[in-house]
């Protein structure tokens, strides 16, 4: 029997306790009454700005612009900027009442008129009730996509690999969110776009796994399960890492230099590929591994 480099099941008794105290505290730091998630503007609301320049302006330069107005603890620079047509753009502000932000909303105003001169303002406030219906959709994905890949990993493998996958996928996106409620990182529609990407992403990443162990079982019958789940593992080990590792450095640069408008995005893709990796060994393959133990107990056996 080939000894295995490194046992990858071996560990998966002391870390499935770990990854399922840290999903049950994200679970609960979800909770308002906890944390909460810290909603930003596509989700709460505020007010939207359609400015007019004289001449063509960088989005950059509204940010300055919008840096010089005193907003509290709101910053302002962390607004988004949209384009609207030729030399007009629109800017949504998390400025939800017009009655107590008027004084920030007319500062904001001028201070855009000073810094560009010819340029028009005018503004319009954005409704919860649409914000909350974007949340609604945007969660919505979240849960269709992982339908999908339930009813096609279920398909295209087994049951076994299906379910491995969505506990799988549902303990990287729990705890994601768990830590962006936890350090309040702002939470809007660019990092659902983020969210999916990483399902995506931590799916093809077990997949690679699961379809290297069944090729394995396929080949040598009288191997056990875990010998051949920690096999298949360690054949896929440097491949992972190389493409985690190269994703890793695109993001970091993307967190480092995108700024604050994309450090939420920037964020959840760096905890997807972290966690999307680590779940790869040792929370999809102790599952296909425990249920292997309850319905195919002659494969399952353990060796010394």
């Amino acid at each position: 029997m080939r000894r295995m480099d490194l046992d990858f099941l071996g560990k998966a008794k002391f870390l499935v306790p770990l990854s399922l105290i840290l999903v049950v505290a994200s679970i609960a730091l979800i909770f308002p009454s906890v944390s909460g998630l810290n909603m930003g503007i596509d989700f709460t609301g505020g007010t939207e700005f359609t400015v007019k320049f004289a001449d063509r302006v960088d989005s950059s330069a509204i940010r300055d612009a919008l840096g010089t107005v005193n907003a509290g603890a709101l910053d302002l620079r962390t607004s988004k900027i949209q384009t609207a047509g030729p030399n007009t753009y629109t800017i949504t502000a998390q400025l939800l009442n017009v009655e107590t932000d008027q004084a920030v909303i007319n500062d904001l105003e001028a201070a855009l008129k000073k810094t560009f001169p010819g340029a028009t303002v005018a503004r319009e406030l954005i409704g919860q009730q649409i914000s909350h219906e974007l949340a609604q959709k945007g969660f919505l994905a979240i849960l269709i996509a992982m339908a999908a890949m339930l009813v096609y990993i279920s398909w295209r493998f087994r049951l076994r690999y299906a379910v491995a996958c969505i506990v799988k996928l549902v303990h990287d996106v729990v705890i994601a969110l768990g830590l962006f409620a936890l350090f309040r990182l702002e939470f809007n529609l660019e990092t659902i776009a983020a969210f999916l990407t990483i399902i995506g992403y931590s799916l093809n990443d077990v997949i690679v796994v699961f379809d290297r162990v069944r090729e394995n079982l396929k080949l040598d019958q009288r191997r056990s399960l875990y010998d051949t789940i920690n096999l298949s593992v360690n054949q896929t080990l440097v491949r992972t890492m190389i493409t985690a590792n190269g994703t890793l450095l695109a993001v970091t640069v993307l967190l480092v230099l995108g700024g604050p408008v994309l450090r939420g995005f920037s964020v959840a893709m760096l905890l997807g590929i972290v966690l999307g990796t680590y779940s790869s060994w040792y929370i999809g393959t102790p599952i296909l591994y425990w249920w292997g133990r309850k319905f195919d107990k002659g494969r399952a056996r353990e060796t010394a």
